[in-house]
């Protein structure tokens, strides 16, 4: 397929009730989407989608937010979407300081921060590395990266469930191919594997698929998502993953909601269980009917939960 029938960056600004912006922020640009750009003394929800995925994935949540008050904005993370993609940068110290130029780049001293899957592990360790700024964190599928560690290491039912994915997707190039061959098909293959019957069978499914897989090929959209696996995974054997693994294992001392889809097949309940001493102010909360991506398998659940933790 030749470069000119790829998708353009832009492709991602789907119209809707929320304005597309371009943020500055930790030296490159940022596309956000705000559902509320006129409640600059509202309080602050900023929004993290997960691996493979772009700002989309909260669509939901960040229309219902917004509706009750909230400055509720979506990203593109680092190398996604419509925002920049610098060759370096996807180590935890540099995305927690993208969230963080983020809060001040939209006039606020703190936000509350909601992230799926890896753009939950951007919340811990926003949360850990810039306490100031975060008021408090939603999760969902997205457990403490110590306990996720822990957990595959120790646990072999999730890591079968985690690791060989994880593992093939850091042989260069092959990582790239695989993402972006027939259309995008993997990310769909991926999003199947980790939801629930019921929500894979629907037509928003079908869309939610078609959408992600136009946005993984974007020119070095799925380069830069695998290098957030890669750094998490090389880091490990040098000095600077243990030390980030040893500064996440400091206590945060501000409310955490930890959500997981009751049917998810990808982490497992025992990995959201472990290290709660980590967050001693942290709440389970099961969502119904839902797997991995339950924000959208089933959104209402998900916005009620939040509501309770920004109230």
């Amino acid at each position: 397929m030749s470069a000119n029938l790829l998708p353009d960056p832009s492709s991602v600004r789907y119209d809707g009730p929320w304005t597309h912006r371009d943020v500055h922020a930790n030296g490159i640009r940022f596309h956000v989407v705000d559902a509320a750009p006129e409640r600059s003394d509202a309080p602050l929800v900023v929004l993290l989608h997960g691996f493979g995925d772009f700002w989309w994935s909260w669509r939901h949540q960040l229309t219902g937010l917004a509706e009750l008050g909230y400055r509720t904005v979506a990203v593109d993370l680092r190398g996604y979407g419509d925002s920049d993609k610098p060759p370096r940068g996807y180590d935890g110290w540099t995305l927690a300081g993208d969230v963080a130029g983020l809060i001040r780049a939209l006039g606020y001293t703190e936000a509350t921060l909601a992230g799926h899957a890896e753009g939950g592990l951007v919340c811990w360790t926003t949360a850990v590395l810039h306490p100031r700024l975060v008021r408090s964190i939603a999760l969902v599928g997205s457990p403490h990266p110590s306990a996720l560690k822990s957990s595959v290491l120790r646990n072999r039912r999730q890591r079968a469930a985690w690791l060989p994915n994880f593992l093939r997707y850091q042989l260069p190039r092959y990582g790239e191919h695989l993402l972006t061959t027939a259309d995008g098909f993997e990310v769909e293959r991926l999003l199947r594997q980790r939801v629930s019957a019921g929500w894979a069978n629907t037509a928003e499914f079908v869309d939610t698929a078609q959408r992600m897989r136009s946005a993984i090929r974007i020119p070095g959209a799925a380069h830069c998502a695998l290098e957030y696996q890669r750094w998490a995974f090389r880091s490990q054997w040098r000095p600077d993953g243990r030390r980030f693994m040893a500064t996440m294992r400091q206590p945060i001392r501000i409310p955490v909601l930890a959500m997981r889809g009751e049917l998810d097949p990808y982490v497992l309940p025992g990995t959201f269980r472990r290290d709660l001493h980590l967050s001693p102010e942290r709440r389970l909360a099961g969502i119904p009917a839902a797997g991995h991506f339950a924000h959208q398998e089933n959104p209402d659940a998900v916005t009620k939960e939040l509501v309770k933790l920004l109230g």
